[in-house]
């Protein structure tokens, strides 16, 4: 089984590489996916990694607060996206 990690207040000049590096200290890193903006395509400062469940939790607690490129990171097991209303 793999754990979706949700990571927030990514420093905007990171890269995937960086991200990757930083969580697989703790285990199998399966994808990171950077979120952009749609518009613009700069980044919008936080991503998502999927990580086998054994080293998952150990990177959340590790890397929740720790500084990353001068920022705090927030990381946490992301939740399902809540539904949005069409109109």
């Amino acid at each position: 089984m793999s754990k979706n990690i949700y990571v927030g207040n990514l420093p905007w000049s990171c890269t995937e590489q960086e991200v990757r590096a930083a969580f697989e200290a703790f285990g199998e890193v399966l994808s990171v996916k950077l979120i952009e903006d749609r518009e613009t395509g700069r980044p919008r400062g936080f991503g998502f990694v999927e990580m086998e469940d054994a080293g998952a939790m150990d990177a959340i607690e590790a890397l929740d607060g720790k500084d990353f490129g001068g920022r705090n990171l927030k990381v946490n097991e992301a939740r399902p996206r809540a539904e949005r209303p069409r109109w």
